[in-house]
């Protein structure tokens, strides 16, 4: 038997990464192995993976050495950041950058980086439809990820360029699921108007990424979008009115409303949602579910994602 073609996964106890470590680490048959990027080895999520036959190493994008060394030997890499840990997108461009140029020295052969969109083509600084934010970006968790492509192609990395989306799960992790209102009936509040949302689960993404890795260097030099369903939000409220066994309504707000909001990251989001809703053609068309599929035949559309994951959401 040939020896496994070792994936160096970043931020593998994260939702993205995990999904893509675990979808190896299932499959018996797989061509590769995992090696799982933690800042903490003993972490509960990190032991899991290890149960499962990933070699877990530590290794922090702060401190490029560490990086390099999980990198080494490895055929793949699947790069993440977390805009939400500390909400700095000069760190995001930092650790995408750290995570490039680490990948060149390695010899890494193929990286996926899952990225996002630079809003600023669409919607330039002095466009006032949209407030700026930190003085230079429109959606600031967008933005750096989208501007950090360029290290990839820089650095002359074989990179797949994976635009994600809005997870199911922030239904869950992010306050974003249903909330009683006054008069007792649920409700979830979005600033989208009627236009689609593009969403998946977010155990999704990283099989996807499973996929792109088994098509191999076909796809370096690829941007490949994904989602599991573009749906309103209406359509959502039905979705969750039929799972929970009660009524949920769509609370349709302004962006500006969303932005007021003050929760940290309340503007930002805000804006996404604008960018979202303004640019709902393009968004969309960016995302294709039909080649996600094809690259996880266990896609899941919202329905099917609540039918596993409702009695999940917190209900406030």
């Amino acid at each position: 038997m040939s020896e496994k073609k070792i994936i160096t996964v970043f931020g593998a106890t994260g939702a993205q990464g995990g999904g893509l470590a675990r979808a190896i680490l299932n499959d018996p048959g797989s061509d590769f192995s995992v090696r799982a990027v933690t800042r903490d080895k003993t972490s509960e999520k990190a032991k899991a993976l290890e149960k499962l036959g990933a070699e877990v190493v530590e290794a922090d994008l702060a401190h490029p050495a560490t990086v390099r060394a999980a990198m080494e030997g490895a055929y793949g890499a699947f790069c993440v950041t977390f805009f939400w840990d500390h909400f700095s997108p000069e760190k995001e461009a930092d650790e995408a950058n750290c995570m490039a140029e680490a990948a060149n020295a390695a010899g890494v052969q193929h990286v996926i980086w899952s990225t996002l969109e630079d809003t600023r083509l669409l919607v330039p600084l002095h466009d006032d439809t949209m407030p700026t934010l930190m003085g230079k970006y429109k959606v600031p968790h967008f933005d750096a990820k989208g501007e950090s492509n360029k290290f990839f192609i820089e650095a002359g990395v074989p990179t797949t360029f994976l635009l994600t989306t809005f997870y199911w799960e922030n239904l869950i992790y992010f306050g974003m699921g249903p909330k009683r209102g006054e008069d007792g009936v649920l409700a979830i509040t979005f600033p989208m108007g009627g236009n689609k949302l593009s969403g998946i689960a977010a155990e999704d993404i990283g099989k996807c990424a499973y996929g792109i890795f088994k098509k191999g260097k076909e796809m370096v030099g690829k941007t490949v979008g994904i989602a599991g369903e573009h749906i309103t939000c209406e359509d959502m409220a039905k979705a969750l009115t039929k799972a929970l066994g009660e009524e949920v309504r769509y609370n349709a707000i302004p962006a500006e409303v969303f932005r007021s909001f003050g929760f940290p990251g309340a503007e930002d989001l805000g804006n996404m949602f604008q960018y979202y809703e303004v640019f709902e053609k393009e968004f969309t068309d960016a995302r294709d579910i039909a080649a996600a599929k094809e690259l996880n035949p266990d896609l899941q559309s919202f329905e099917e994602w609540l039918k596993k994951n409702a009695k999940r959401i917190p209900i406030e």
